[in-house]
C-alpha cells in the first residue's frame, strides 16, 4: 500500500503540479462550454435549413454532417494543424480544436434535431398553419420546441462526449489537462500527475454526468 501511495499520490507531487492541472482544468472547461454552445447552435441552423426542402441547401447539409460523423476528429485535427501551414494558413492549436470540435458535434447534432422534426406528423405542421401561422413560425413555435425536447437526451450524450475529446488537444500543444498531466509525469518520473489528471476529469464530468440525468428526467414526455 505504501508503494501504491508513492507512486500514484506522492505528496509532493500533487503539490508540485496542483496549479498547472487547475489551470488545464480551466482550459477544458471553457474550450467545452463554446464548443457545446457552438455547435449544438450550428447543428440547430443547418437542421432549420433543411427544412427548406430545397436540394441546393439540403445536399451539402447532408454531405457535411456525414462527412464529419464519418471521419476520426483526430485525422481532422491533424490535418487542419499540420496541413493548413502548407497552403499559408497557420491556425493555433486552441482554435484548430474548435473548428474541428465543433463541426464534428454540428454533424451529429444536426442529425439529432433533423430526426426529431421528421418524427411529428405533419398534422402537426398543418395544425400549425391552419392557426396563420407561417412556415417559419411554425418551425420556431410548433416543431421546433418538440425536436428539441425529443433531442434532449442525445444531445447530452454526444456534449459530454465531444467535451471529452478536447484531450484530443495534446496532440498539437494545447495546454489542456491531459497534455499538461502527460508532461508533468514525464518530468516528475512519477504517475502522480496521471492520478491528478483523473481526479480532474472526475471533478468536471462527474457533476455534468449528473446534472444530464436531471435533464432527460426534466425533460423526458410522460405518458
Amino acid at each position: 500500500m505504501e508503494r501504491f501511495l508513492e507512486v500514484f499520490f506522492a505528496p509532493q507531487v500533487f503539490a508540485r503540479y496542483a496549479p498547472d492541472v487547475l489551470y488545464a482544468m480551466m482550459t477544458t472547461l471553457w474550450l467545452g462550454l463554446v464548443i457545446i454552445l457552438a455547435g449544438i447552435g450550428l447543428g440547430l441552423v443547418l437542421a432549420c435549413l433543411r427544412t427548406a426542402q430545397c436540394w441546393w441547401l439540403t445536399l451539402p447539409i447532408v454531405i457535411f454532417a456525414d462527412v464529419m460523423r464519418a471521419l476520426p476528429p483526430l485525422v481532422l485535427i491533424l490535418i487542419f494543424y499540420f496541413g493548413l501551414p502548407g497552403l499559408g494558413l497557420t491556425l493555433s492549436g486552441p482554435l484548430v480544436l474548435f473548428i474541428v470540435l465543433t463541426a464534428v458535434l454540428a454533424a451529429f447534432a444536426e442529425e439529432i434535431f433533423w430526426a426529431g422534426l421528421t418524427a411529428l406528423t405533419r398534422g402537426q405542421w398543418e395544425a400549425g398553419r391552419a392557426t396563420g401561422l407561417s412556415f417559419f413560425q411554425t418551425l420556431i413555435h410548433v416543431a421546433l420546441p418538440q425536436a428539441v425536447r425529443m433531442g434532449i437526451p442525445s444531445l447530452v450524450n454526444r456534449a459530454l462526449a465531444i467535451t471529452k475529446m478536447t484531450a484530443l488537444g495534446s496532440v498539437i500543444g494545447v495546454k489542456e489537462i491531459l497534455a499538461v498531466s502527460s508532461s508533468a509525469q514525464a518530468m516528475s518520473g512519477s504517475a502522480t500527475p496521471l492520478t491528478m489528471a483523473a481526479l480532474a476529469y472526475l471533478a468536471i464530468f462527474l457533476p455534468a454526468v449528473v446534472l444530464a440525468r436531471w435533464l432527460e428526467r426534466r425533460f423526458s414526455w410522460r405518458v
